[in-house]
């Protein structure tokens, strides 16, 4: 079975169990799952049920599908993710995100834990991805392009909706939220960043790091989708910090920051909806 294939039998499984689907779609990273908690008429999908799915193996990621509504419109938002360093490859890693393409999904919102290496950057802050820096070994576009898919060299000029960024920032600026703009760099982990690379990553224009988000964010673009991405400082680095991140650290520093979170993207999904 080729990926098209594939894409339509997951597909067609979802659209068995779901009547209505949404049009908007959100994946929830590290400590973020709790979006969850405000939705209303729930309806859970394990990852382990679902047809050509991979199942989700990082601690704190609980991995769901779930269709519901936030603050009155509906969403799927995906309760786990998978990352490059699990073992996937990156056909694995974006499956998701073809998958609500096929389903009619035009507007995708995404959230990761990183560490900062902007020296305005404090522990608990929220950054809205504004670029990326692909440092993966390997691009999920690479291999044999589907046509129905998208193009075989699409553009990455706007991979984050401007439109997007600038709703997000009237809404902080509405709520009085502390929000930054940055350049995340994407790696493949599993190990957190060594002083020198965090000092690498910053002199060649990031100003944040985490193990995910690009390779859906390429994907998306190349279907069409609409991306915007908020990313939680959960650590600093460089060659002046001291701090040994772990992971529970990081994960305490996500739900620290999630209130701020909650309300950008619930406000989010409602007015871009509109």
């Amino acid at each position: 079975m080729n990926m098209l294939e594939q894409i339509n039998q997951t597909a067609e499984y979802i659209r068995s169990k779901v009547t209505d689907i949404p049009n908007t779609a959100i994946i929830l990273g590290t400590g973020l799952g709790s979006l969850v908690d405000y939705m209303d008429d729930k309806l859970f999908i394990p990852y382990k049920e679902i047809p050509n799915f991979p199942v989700s193996t990082v601690e704190g990621h609980s991995g769901n599908l779930i269709f519901g509504t936030l603050g009155g419109v509906k969403v799927i938002a995906m309760q786990g993710r998978f990352h490059y360093y699990e073992g996937y490859d990156m056909k694995q890693v974006t499956f998701p995100v073809r998958v609500f393409r096929a389903l009619g999904v035009d507007t995708l919102f995404v959230s990761n834990a990183s560490g900062g290496m902007n020296k305005e950057f404090v522990v608990g802050d929220v950054m809205i991805i504004t670029d990326h820096i692909n440092l993966f070994p390997e691009n999920p576009l690479r291999g044999k392009n589907f046509n129905e898919l998208g193009p075989r060299f699409p553009a990455m000029t706007e991979a984050y909706s401007k439109e997007l960024i600038a709703l997000a920032d009237k809404i902080a600026f509405e709520k009085n939220i502390r929000l930054m703009h940055g350049v995340y760099v994407g790696v493949t982990g599993p190990t957190f960043e060594t002083p020198a690379e965090y000092e690498y990553f910053r002199i060649i224009g990031g100003d944040c790091v985490g193990m995910s988000t690009v390779p859906e964010v390429i994907v998306a673009n190349h279907a069409g989708m609409r991306v915007f991405g908020l990313s939680v400082i959960t650590d600093l680095g460089g060659k002046d910090v001291t701090q040994v991140p772990t992971h529970e650290e990081v994960q305490q520093a996500a739900v620290l920051a999630q209130p701020k979170c909650l309300e950008i993207m619930r406000e989010m999904v409602v007015r871009s909806a509109h």
